[in-house]
């Protein structure tokens, strides 16, 4: 038995993965902490983990960043995006590391790619460390386009001289903002120059476990041999819970032969102005059954509801997602990849983090439409859902990449390779 210690930011995406993985490790009989916000501390007690409490780390919620991020405001925009970086992920990364040190002593620190205190604790107190990517891999490669820019994977040798010269000016931004404070971090710390420049040098170099599979996140010919795919990492389905009193409503649509759309936000971006009200008026009049979910905010937020849709604040994704025909949402990952593994196509659109570069994917991959913006209109989002129900191609691509996300092995892979990593 090992002592090990899981390490999540306090996002709802980030302890849905990390818990997961935590729960697999428990029930093989480790003795395992989650060291996440008090807001998830349930997410890990109840698989039988201990909780470490965030307390040198500034702890915050994550419905309510502004209130402890000030700079972050409504998190849209690039100053929203680089407030979130440097004051929330490089921010609370010494806390994490002084919490972590005080802490231990661990076997092995299995930590959220974005709780950079993690790695940097792996470093200092020399315990072996895994990373687990919670967002599509960032790592550089001469395949890949720099992040951010609408550019496709390079198929040959002009494109990856395309991606080289795309790479000089990120290159050397990086150098002039990014590795400076990264460098400050780790050498209050205690720690050496990195040996990758900027936050790619705080993946662990042990182990990084990829959420996702190949074909849906984009090819590496130079992927690292420590870097692993392994699929969705998910708990095993359990009862469902208090369902709302419509849900029958969706088994009829579907014996009915009348589509059933799906609209969520997520949990992060949840103005419902966002995707959600523009989804309702598009379909509304419909066949369609649309389902809406709020993301936290009550369900009445949304007001008076078209004839054809209903809504609640949460759902169960993995009773859902089985009933549903076209998923509309705002690219995050772990949807994403939840839709994919229930073979269900997509409509996207992502507008902040990593979103963007979701839904990017969604389109690359066949398994859905990018609308290449966060905030589309009605006529747009009603003409991409009725592409995708027309198109049966998108339904068989996502079915195809969600029997490889099953196959990749999810938490059961992952924990196969952190006990590997301990041997």
């Amino acid at each position: 038995m090992a002592r090990i210690l899981v390490v999540s930011l306090p996002f709802a995406g980030h302890v849905g993965p990390t818990a997961a993985v935590a729960a697999e490790l428990v029930r093989r009989g480790h003795d395992v902490t989650g060291y996440t916000g008090a807001k998830y501390r349930g997410r890990f007690e109840s698989v039988g983990a201990r909780w470490l409490q965030w307390r040198a780390a500034k702890d915050y919620d994550d419905a309510r960043l502004a209130d402890t991020f000030p700079r972050v405001g409504d998190g849209k925009g690039i100053r929203a995006n680089l407030a979130n970086f440097t004051d929330i992920l490089l921010g609370t990364a010494p806390g994490q590391l002084a919490d972590i040190a005080a802490a231990g002593p661990f076997d092995l620190i299995v930590t959220d790619q974005l709780a950079f205190g993690g790695g940097l604790a792996g470093e200092k107190l020399g315990v072996p460390w895994a990373t687990v990517a919670v967002i599509p891999l960032t790592l550089p490669s001469r395949d890949l386009p720099p992040l951010g820019l609408p550019v496709r994977p390079a198929t040959g040798r002009l494109t990856r001289w395309r991606n080289t010269a795309l790479w000089q000016p990120i290159k050397l931004a990086g150098r002039l903002t990014v590795d400076p404070r990264v460098a400050r971090m780790r050498a209050a710390a205690g720690l050496g120059p990195a040996a990758v420049p900027g936050p790619d040098g705080l993946y662990s170099p042990h182990l990084v476990l990829a959420q996702g599979v190949p074909g849906l996140d984009y090819p590496r010919g130079d992927q690292p041999a420590h870097v692993h795919y392994v699929g969705r990492l998910a708990a095993p389905a359990g009862p469902p819970g208090d369902l709302p009193s419509w849900w029958p409503e969706l088994a009829a649509a579907r014996a009915a032969g009348r589509p059933v759309v799906h609209v969520t936000q997520g949990t992060l971006d949840v103005d419902p102005d966002d995707l959600l009200r523009p989804t309702l008026e598009a379909l509304a009049g419909s066949p369609a059954l649309v389902v809406c979910t709020t993301g936290g905010p009550p369900a009445d937020v949304l007001g008076t509801l078209p004839a054809n849709a209903r809504a609640a604040a949460f759902l169960p994704h993995d009773h859902l997602l089985p009933l549903v025909d076209v998923v509309v949402s705002n690219a995050g990952w772990g949807g994403t990849l939840a839709a994919v593994a229930a073979g269900v196509p997509m409509v996207v659109a992502g507008a902040t983090l990593d979103k963007p570069e979701v839904a990017r994917r969604v389109a690359w991959s066949g398994t859905g439409v990018d609308l290449r913006t966060g905030t589309p209109g009605a006529a747009r989002l009603r003409s991409a859902v009725t592409q995708v129900l027309g198109d049966p191609r998108m339904r068989e691509r996502a079915a195809e990449l969600g029997a490889k996300l099953a196959a990749a092995g999810g938490v059961t892979r992952a924990a196969d390779l952190l006990e590997g990593l301990r041997r």
